[in-house]
């Protein structure tokens, strides 16, 4: 009895890697082996940059929160400090938006816990 390969499947496994892999350069686009490996390699540098997005976005609140807490005349470690002697539970993702859009509110906070 002849062997059965399911082409329809493995076809179909290949037009859905192709078709990931539109827009990169060169053969990493349209050639199987080359797109399957970059393809693959996305996939390991996604995993790692979720990651990397969360480090890179606290330490943009950090400069922020520290910047704007500067102009009140405190440094960053000072006002977290004080913030959490005074037990305003605030997160820095919070902290750095109003800094940057309401700088009164934030000047507020920092009024209180001085």
């Amino acid at each position: 009895m002849p062997r059965s390969v399911n082409h329809v499947a493995s076809r179909a496994r290949r037009k859905r890697v192709l078709s990931l892999t539109r827009g990169y350069f060169g053969a990493r686009k349209n050639v199987w082996t080359v797109a399957k490996n970059t393809w693959e390699k996305g996939l390991t540098y996604a995993f790692r940059d979720r990651r990397n997005k969360k480090r890179n976005f606290r330490a943009l609140w950090i400069q922020r929160i520290n910047a704007a807490a500067r102009l009140e005349g405190m440094s960053y470690s000072k006002l977290m400090g004080a913030l959490h002697k005074a037990g305003i539970e605030m997160n820095r993702k919070v902290l750095a938006d109003l800094a940057m859009n309401h700088p009164e509110a934030f000047k507020a906070i920092v009024n209180k816990v001085k």
